[in-house]
């Protein structure tokens, strides 16, 4: 059985957010690593390099979340139990993504202002 149409959509969206999100971590980090080159010793700067950075590594561990949520999806003979649960595990990435995206977002503006 193919991805039902809920659960694919629901990956396009997860994907979208966390392609946002990376867009924004490496656009505060190259914005950081300008300012820290005048600035080593500032604690909020260097502060604010790492969360992007666990920001990006936060966007790759959750692609390979999905992609293992999608191969143990993809055969044929999966159980619906399996797909639901794909599906609420789906869910609680999407939150998590979103507020991620928020916070990578509000770094790089704080940075741009």
């Amino acid at each position: 059985m193919p991805i039902p149409s809920e659960i694919q959509a629901l990956i396009d969206r997860i994907n979208g957010e966390l392609d946002e999100t990376e867009r924004d971590a490496i656009a505060g980090l190259n914005l950081v690593r300008q300012r820290l080159s005048l600035f080593p010793e500032n604690e909020i700067l260097v502060q604010f390099f790492a969360a992007l950075s666990n920001i990006l590594f936060f966007v790759e561990i959750n692609r390979g979340r999905i992609s293992n949520l999608v191969e143990q999806i993809s055969p044929n003979d999966v159980p619906d139990r399996v797909i639901q649960d794909a599906g609420e595990d789906l869910g609680s990435i999407l939150g998590m993504v979103l507020e991620a995206k928020i916070n990578a977002n509000q770094l790089k503006n704080r940075l741009e202002g």
